[in-house]
């Protein structure tokens, strides 16, 4: 394990869904499910949690851009799914993902004592979410009572455009008064949040075990053979490798172990 020179960071920038809450990212992925089952087409979950990261209703065209799923929705419809259908399950998506949140937005077990490491070593505290902002009201209490409330919060809908833009980062190091992208640790557990953190700038740090990658809750990994835990994870850390990650973690629990 790599460790990093504390001396050259000011901030870490977190994602939310399966970096820092909801093991898994499980919530996001329940109710992509349902938005399409209630059009009578059905995806599957790595179809759903393909686009994770990107701010939801990007995620909601990503997934029915696919050729399979346009071909279904083509079959069923007469066409492939427009603009407008687009909108109109992003505008479904909305209530039914508060009401998942309300129910999935536990912190990951360590997260409160991780981040208390950072803070005592002088580090500032931010994240971003593909979560729009409204969602993030139903989320940012349930997270703070569970011990994690970062310094600052930038959703999907604060700027010009989400993930794998670096646009949200640069405004959390904004927020936070930190001048150099350079200085900037990015941890995500998704594919677009780690180019999204390259694309600023920033280091980044890949979460393997509590996020999208897996999708698994705690129980279910805990269930899981350790054989094949581990290799599932290996190629994981493979794939988040091949995209530039400069360091891996199974948890952000573990991040303060990078530090030297």
């Amino acid at each position: 394990m790599n460790r990093l020179d504390l001396r050259s960071l000011e901030a870490v920038i977190f994602d939310w869904a399966g970096t820092t809450i909801d093991y898994g990212s499980r919530a996001p992925t329940q109710v992509f499910l349902e938005i399409f089952k209630q059009r009578g087409v059905e995806i599957t979950v790595a179809e759903a949690r393909g686009p994770m990261g990107r701010a939801k209703r990007d995620h909601i065209a990503a997934v029915a851009s696919l050729p399979r799923v346009a071909a279904e929705w083509r079959q069923r419809f007469g066409h492939e799914p427009t603009d407008a259908d687009v909108q109109a399950m992003y505008d479904d998506f909305l209530p039914l993902q508060k009401a998942t949140l309300a129910q999935g937005s536990n912190v990951i077990p360590g997260i409160p004592q991780a981040i208390a490491a950072l803070r005592d070593r002088g580090l500032k505290i931010g994240s971003t979410t593909g979560y729009t902002r409204a969602l993030m009201e139903v989320v940012a209490p349930i997270a703070a009572r569970g011990g994690y409330a970062p310094d600052v919060i930038v959703c999907s809908d604060d700027g010009p455009a989400g993930r794998p833009d670096p646009w949200m980062n640069q405004r959390a190091a904004e927020l936070l008064g930190v001048l150099s992208m350079s200085s900037v640790l990015v941890v995500d557990d998704t594919a677009v949040g780690i180019e999204a953190g390259l694309n600023a700038g920033a280091l980044t740090v890949a979460v393997t075990q509590t996020g999208n990658a897996l999708g698994l809750s705690a129980e279910e990994v805990a269930l899981l053979p350790a054989p094949e835990l581990q290799a599932r994870l290996t190629q994981i850390e493979q794939d988040f490798r091949s995209l530039g990650a400069q360091m891996i973690i199974p948890s952000v629990a573990q991040l303060p172990l990078l530090f030297r």
